[in-house]
């Protein structure tokens, strides 16, 4: 029993947009993220920020280092550190797999979306990915203007 997965069930949290830009995609994967009670909260307001963390490997352990959760106000006195290091879960071969990607010339882990899965669980969806060079960026800009441009064209003659 297969069951697809769709994104009506996920509730999207935080958006790397930028990392789309930056970045040529090669393999996305779903990792689960250690968190204490007040970041669980604090994410359920849909208040996060992933657009300049990043992913580190360190000893078998996957990290997500530099991801801003603020504060929950409710918590008082067992509040968390906003951007403290979370640990990712993820299989062993997943971990090896990653480490062997990063080792790999111009390879780097970035975290795409930060959201709640179906069974209420805060999954991380992070890529393998190379960064883009200028002239990347700018041709990506010009064919997306050029599509733009072909949909006004189509609509108004037709």
């Amino acid at each position: 029993m297969s069951a697809k997965k769709t994104t009506s069930t996920k509730k999207v949290v935080a958006d790397n947009r930028r990392a789309r830009h930056d970045y040529h995609i090669e393999e996305t994967m779903e990792a689960g993220i250690m968190l204490v009670g007040s970041e669980v909260k604090a994410l359920r307001d849909g208040r996060a920020t992933i657009a300049e963390s990043y992913v580190s490997v360190r000893d078998e352990t996957v990290e997500l280092i530099n991801a801003n959760i603020p504060i929950f106000a409710a918590a008082n006195r067992q509040n968390h550190e906003p951007t403290r290091p979370r640990k990712l879960l993820l299989h062993k071969r997943e971990v090896a797999k990653l480490a062997t990607a990063t080792q790999r010339q111009g390879r780097t882990i970035v975290p795409l979306r930060l959201y709640f899965n179906a069974r209420g669980f805060v999954k991380l969806e992070i890529a393998i990915a190379v960064g883009k060079k200028l002239h990347d960026k700018r041709m990506v800009d010009k064919t997306r203007d050029w599509k733009r441009e072909q949909g006004r064209i189509l609509r108004s003659r037709g």
